[in-house]
């Protein structure tokens, strides 16, 4: 397999979309990794795994209408596997796995039938536990690479941080032609309007040059100005608190001019029609209670 990941917005030939069979029981509290979840496990509204094989069904038929190759995970049983873009990425040419938290490791076993296809060369480790990084918090966009992470000096007890300094500088190293820019996300384990959990929870380039942003998931302003100048304001979407809780910033691009996005997004996905982008709405809501969506739960192989 030839991987080409040079944006996030380039017609899409293959993808890995996680699932959610065999997704196990309700997680106790203790167990649970972020307050959304944590949330709706208190209020006895998290979702059941036949909603979420429903809503992830519908988006893998968005693909075969597209004629996108698609790869499932292997069933682990009684495992929550949805969120593929968790466990990997790809930049230009390269598979790499991330550092992430210790109790998914599992996860990228289920996708080896995938990486076995792929040049073992072309496959990268990070060497040492103390580099950290997932999937959602890394976006290429052609000459840039935007990562999101936590500058706070708590990072090491805030599960909700994902991506370190560290993460970031190995991510450089792979990558040293690209212009690598940290985005430092504001974090919190109480409540869920206040965290950005990945950097695709506050922010995601869509169509032509445009993107969708949150501003208040940056906590340093010069960083959310970084994009308003990289893109202009007048090619942005401004979200507020309730639509970044609602993931709405957290869809996916098939090619420049279609997207897939939760049928709920009424305000956003008018914009986009506005901008000359094809819409395939799709129910994703019970999923957005784990505090990921569209672009949390599929990950890019091979775009044109």
């Amino acid at each position: 397999m030839q991987l080409n990941i040079q944006n996030e917005t380039s017609r899409l030939r293959a993808v890995v979309l996680g699932t959610a069979k065999s997704n196990g029981p309700v997680p106790k509290i203790e167990e649970a990794y972020d307050p959304k979840s944590i949330e709706h496990i208190k209020a006895g509204t998290y979702p059941e795994e036949s909603a979420m094989v429903t809503e992830m069904e519908s988006v893998a038929k968005v693909f075969e209408k597209y004629d996108v190759k698609v790869y499932r995970p292997d069933i682990i049983k009684d495992y929550n596997q949805i969120f593929a873009r968790d466990i990997a990425l790809v930049i230009e040419d390269k598979f790499i796995k991330s550092n992430i938290l210790p109790d998914r490791e599992k996860e990228i076993k289920a996708i080896q039938y995938v990486i076995d296809q792929i040049d073992p060369d072309k496959v990268y480790k990070a060497p040492s536990e103390a580099i950290h990084f997932e999937g959602g918090d890394i976006m290429v966009h052609n000459d840039h690479i935007f990562i999101g992470t936590y500058k706070g000096d708590d990072y090491s007890d805030c599960i909700v941080a994902r991506t370190n300094m560290k993460g970031v500088a190995y991510i450089q190293s792979l990558f040293p032609n690209k212009i690598v820019k940290e985005f430092d996300l504001n974090k919190s384990m109480k409540d869920p309007r206040d965290n950005a959990l990945h950097l695709d929870c506050c922010f995601q380039p869509v169509g032509n040059n445009k993107a969708i942003i949150h501003k208040e998931g940056f906590r340093d302003v010069l960083d959310y100005e970084y994009l308003v100048n990289l893109f202009g304001n007048e090619n942005l979407f401004h979200i507020d608190k309730n639509e970044m809780y609602n993931m709405n910033s957290n869809i996916f691009s098939i090619a420049e001019d279609v997207v897939i996005s939760e049928k709920n997004f009424t305000r956003l996905n008018t914009w986009m029609r506005s901008n000359n982008i094809i819409v395939e709405e799709v129910p994703y809501a019970e999923i957005a209670k784990q505090e990921g969506l569209l672009r949390c739960s599929t990950m890019p192989l091979i775009r044109d």
